[in-house]
C-alpha cells in the first residue's frame, strides 16, 4: 500500500506536459471604476491571484483545456467563468456587480463544483472565520450554528455532528479531501478535528451515498483545508484566543508562501483548557482536555496536472466527566480520560486533458485510541485506513456533464491494550458510480446510480460461553443507490430545488460484534444486523432580493432496518446490558429563515432561523437523541472606519431551544432555555500590519440549562455558563 501511494505521487510528477497559457484582464464595477483586491482563482487548478490598484490580474502556466476561474469580491456578486484557453495570451475583461447579501461559493463537496446558486443539490458553506465569530471554543460547537446541524457532546471537549438528527456512522465527515475513520460511532467520540488549517466548512444534509458511500446516510460535513498562498506570495499568521469559563488558550501559528510550480504551507496550533463551570458556577469534574495539532502541506502545479500533498497529526488528552466533585483549575489529566492521536496522509492529484480531467484522492490514516485510567492503559486499538479515490469527468456534450468512478477504503483494526471492546478486525470497501448534469435556460436535473460493497471479516476473541466471547464474522454486504434532483429557477429571485435520494449505511464493526464495557453501558453486538437503507425527499425553496433574503428547506427521511442501542433488562457485573436491533423508521421536519438588510440602513443585519426534527420508529415509538426544536435570532451591524477599521461588526443573539418531549424509552425529556449571546470585531490596519480582533460573550445571563443532546444529562449535568472569549489574530 505504502509503495502504491509513492508510487502515484512520483508518477504524477514526471507527468508534465508542453503548452502554456497566461490568463490576465482588468476588473471593474458596474462604473467602470477599477477593483483592487479582487480575488480570481480556479479550485481544480489551485491557481490564484488578487488584482492591484489598476484592477489588473496575471495567472501564468496555465494548461490547455476548459477551467473554471472565480471571481469573488466582498460587496459584489461572486462570477464564475468558464474559459477555454488553447492560445498562449488570453484577456478577460470582467465587470463585478455590488450586491448586499453574502458572496455567492463555488461547492466542492458535490462532484462539479458549481456556484451554490447554480447547484441542484443545496449545500451549505460558511468559512471557518465566519463561524469563530459566534464564539464556538471547538469546531464542531461552531458548526452547530449552521441550521439544521446541532452539537452531541461531553463537556466542551467531546463533540459529534448531528444532521437533523442522525449522527455518528450516519454522517460522515471528509477533511483534506479523505473519509475520516476515528472510531466515530461512539457518544463519547468527539469529531477529532482541530479548526487550525481549516478554511470553511460546507455540510450535505440528506443521503450523499451516491457521492461517498457507505456512511453518508444522514449527511456529510465536509472540511475544506486552507489554500495555499498565490503565486510569488509569502504570508504568515499567529493568533492566540482566551476563554475565560475553562481558563483555556487556544495559540496558532502558520505560514504559506507559493512560487510558480512549487507551494508549502505549516500551521501548529496548541489548545488547553480546565474543567468548565456551569450556570450555577460548579466545575464539572475532569471535563478538561489538551489537544496539539500540526498540519503541513506541499503543491505543485504544472501544465497539464495539479499535486496536493498534505499532512496532519493531532494528539489529544480529554477527561471523561460524571460528576460535580473535585473543584480545580488545574489542566492536568486524572482519573479517566482518552489519549487519542492520529496521522492523516492525503494526496490530491488534478490530470488537466484537452477535454476532460482526472481526479484522484489517496489517504492513510492511522489512528490510536486509548483508555486511560489514572495514567494506567487498558483499552489500546489501533485503526489503519487506505482510501481511494478516482474519478473522470468526461468531455462535455451538448450541456451534459458526467462523471463517472471508482472508491474503496481498505481498514485493519488491531487492539493491544488489557481490554478488548471491538475484535481485530479487516473492513474493506469498494464501489462503482456515474453521475449526469444537464443545464438548460435557468434550469438544471442531476441524477446519478452507485453499487459498493463492503466486506468485514473478524477474529475471534476469549471463550466460548464466557462474558467477554466475541465470535468471528465474515460478512458481505451489498448495496444499490442513486439520487436524482430538479434545480430552477422561478423568477430572477426565487430558487427551487426538489431532490430525491437514497442512501445506505452498513452496520459498523462496534454494532456488529462489541462484547465489553463502554460509555457506562455493557454493549453486546449483533452479527445479524443488515443494511440501512433510506429514501429522502427534499424540498428548497431560496428568495434573494436586494434587501430580503429567505429559505425553507423540508425533508421526509424513511429509513429501512434503522439500527439503534436498547436495553434487555439484564446486567453483566452491575452494568446494565445493551444491544444493537433494528426497526424501520421515519425523520421529518426542516428548517427555514430570512435574512433582512432594510435600506437604507445598510450597515444592519436582522437574521432569524427556525429548524425543527421528529424521529420515529415504525411502531410509534420515539428516536434517541433527537435534538429539540431551536429558534435563532441575530441582529448584526456591519461598518468600516476611515482606512484603520475595516469590516467591523457588532452582534447579539438570542438563541431558543424549545422543551424535548418526544423521547425514547429509555430518555428524559429536556426543558426549554434561552441563551444571549454578545459578540464586536474587525480587522484593524496599522501600516502593514493587519490585525483581526474578535470579542464574544457566551451565555450572558449565566444561564443554567441541559441540552437535549448533552450525553451528560443522564447525571443532571448542566451545560456551560457564561464564557467571554477575546481572540486576536496577526496576519503577517
Amino acid at each position: 500500500m505504502k509503495k502504491l501511494f509513492i508510487l502515484i505521487f512520483f508518477t504524477s510528477f514526471i507527468a508534465i506536459g508542453y503548452t502554456q497559457n497566461t490568463l490576465s484582464g482588468n476588473i471593474t464595477d458596474e462604473n467602470g471604476t477599477s477593483l483592487f483586491g479582487v480575488q480570481i482563482y480556479s479550485e481544480n487548478l489551485q491557481k490564484g491571484t488578487t488584482s492591484d490598484e489598476d484592477g489588473f490580474y496575471e495567472i501564468k502556466n496555465i494548461p490547455n483545456g476548459k477551467h473554471t476561474f472565480l471571481f469573488t469580491y466582498i460587496g459584489f456578486e461572486t462570477q464564475q467563468k468558464k474559459i477555454n484557453l488553447f492560445n498562449e495570451s488570453n484577456i478577460i475583461n470582467t465587470t463585478l456587480f455590488e450586491t448586499v447579501f453574502h458572496m455567492d461559493e463555488v461547492i466542492v463537496s458535490t462532484p462539479f463544483n458549481k456556484l451554490q446558486s447554480e447547484n441542484v443539490m443545496k449545500v451549505e458553506h460558511k468559512s471557518v472565520t465566519s463561524l469563530e465569530k459566534k464564539g464556538g471554543t471547538t469546531l464542531v460547537e461552531s458548526i452547530s450554528t449552521i441550521a439544521g446541524v446541532t452539537n452531541m457532546s461531553t463537556g466542551n471537549g467531546i463533540g459529534k455532528p448531528v444532521i437533523r438528527g442522525l449522527s455518528g456512522n450516519r454522517v460522515l465527515t471528509y477533511t483534506q479531501g479523505v473519509k475520516l475513520e476515528n472510531y466515530q460511532n461512539g457518544e463519547k467520540h468527539g469529531l477529532g478535528v482541530n479548526e487550525s488549517g481549516i478554511e470553511s466548512v460546507e455540510v450535505i444534509k440528506g443521503p450523499a451515498s451516491l457521492l461517498y458511500g457507505s456512511d453518508a446516510l444522514g449527511g456529510v460535513l465536509y472540511l475544506i483545508p486552507e489554500k495555499f498562498a498565490h503565486n510569488n506570495t509569502t504570508r504568515g499568521d499567529a493568533s492566540i484566543k482566551y476563554f475565560s469559563n475553562t481558563l483555556g488558550f487556544n495559540t496558532q501559528i502558520g505560514a504559506r508562501t507559493s512560487g510558480d510550480k512549487f507551494k508549502f504551507l505549516v500551521r501548529g496550533a496548541y489548545d488547553t483548557h480546565s474543567d468548565y463551570k456551569t450556570g450555577n458556577n460548579e466545575r464539572v469534574t475532569n471535563s478538561r482536555y489538551n489537544e496539539a495539532d500540526f498540519k503541513a502541506a506541499m503543491g505543485y502545479t504544472t501544465n497539464s496536472f495539479t499535486a496536493d500533498l498534505r499532512y496532519n497529526y493531532n494528539q489529544s488528552q480529554i477527561g471523561l466527566p460524571k460528576e460535580i466533585g473535585k473543584q480545580e483549575t488545574s489542566k492536568e489529566m486524572m482519573g479517566l480520560y482518552q489519549d487519542l492521536n492520529y496521522h492523516i496522509i492525503s494526496l490530491k492529484n488534478d490530470f488537466v486533458l484537452n477535454s476532460s480531467s482526472i481526479k484522484t484522492n489517496l489517504g492513510y490514516i492511522n489512528n490510536n485510541r486509548k483508555l486511560m485510567i489514572n495514567n494506567n492503559k487498558t483499552v489500546d486499538m489501533k485503526l489503519n485506513t487506505f482510501n481511494y479515490d478516482a474519478k473522470w469527468f468526461l468531455p462535455e456534450l451538448n450541456k451534459f456533464e458526467t462523471v463517472i468512478g471508482v472508491q474503496g477504503m481498505i481498514q485493519n483494526n488491531t487492539n493491544y491494550g488489557t481490554q478488548v471492546f471491538l475484535p481485530d478486525a479487516n473492513i474493506n470497501d469498494f464501489g462503482v458510480f456515474g453521475n449526469l448534469n444537464y443545464n438548460w435556460t435557468e434550469s438544471a436535473i442531476q441524477a446519478g446510480i452507485r453499487f459498493d460493497n463492503r466486506k468485514i471479516d473478524t477474529e475471534e476473541y476469549g471463550i466460548l460461553g464466557e462474558e467477554h466471547y466475541i465470535e468471528a464474522i465474515d460478512k458481505s454486504l451489498n448495496s444499490f443507490s442513486g439520487s436524482v434532483g430538479y434545480k430552477t429557477n422561478i423568477s430572477q429571485a426565487l430558487i427551487a430545488r426538489l431532490n430525491l435520494a437514497s442512501g445506505f449505511r452498513a452496520p459498523n464493526l462496534s454494532e456488529l460484534s462489541s462484547n465489553g464495557l463502554h460509555e457506562g453501558r455493557w454493549e453486546i453486538g449483533n452479527s445479524n444486523l443488515e443494511n440501512e437503507q433510506n429514501i429522502q425527499i427534499d424540498l428548497s425553496l431560496e428568495y434573494k432580493a436586494k434587501h430580503f433574503e429567505f429559505f425553507i428547506n423540508s425533508f421526509y427521511n424513511n429509513i429501512f432496518d434503522y439500527i439503534y442501542i436498547a436495553p434487555t433488562g439484564e446486567d453483566i457485573e452491575d452494568f446494565d446490558v445493551y444491544t444493537y436491533v433494528q426497526n424501520d423508521a421515519y425523520l421529518y421536519g426542516g428548517e427555514m429563515g430570512l435574512h433582512l438588510h432594510p435600506h437604507p440602513i445598510d450597515w444592519l443585519h436582522l437574521e432569524s432561523s427556525y429548524e425543527m426534527v421528529i424521529g420515529k420508529q415504525k411502531n410509534n415509538g420515539y428516536l434517541p437523541r433527537i435534538p429539540a426544536n431551536k429558534f435563532d435570532n441575530t441582529l448584526r451591524a456591519e461598518f468600516d472606519i476611515n482606512n484603520w477599521l475595516e469590516f467591523g461588526y457588532v452582534f447579539l443573539n438570542l438563541e431558543s431551544t424549545f422543551k424535548q418531549n418526544n423521547i425514547s424509552d429509555f430518555e428524559d425529556p429536556s426543558d426549554a432555555y434561552n441563551l444571549l449571546n454578545f459578540g464586536m470585531g474587525g480587522n484593524f490596519n496599522y501600516k502593514k500590519l493587519r490585525t483581526n480582533v474578535n470579542f464574544t460573550i457566551k451565555n450572558i445571563l449565566n444561564k443554567e440549562y441541559i441540552s437535549h443532546l448533552s450525553v451528560l444529562n443522564e447525571e443532571g449535568i448542566a451545560n456551560p455558563g457564561i464564557n467571554f472569549i477575546f481572540g486576536i489574530k496577526f496576519n503577517l
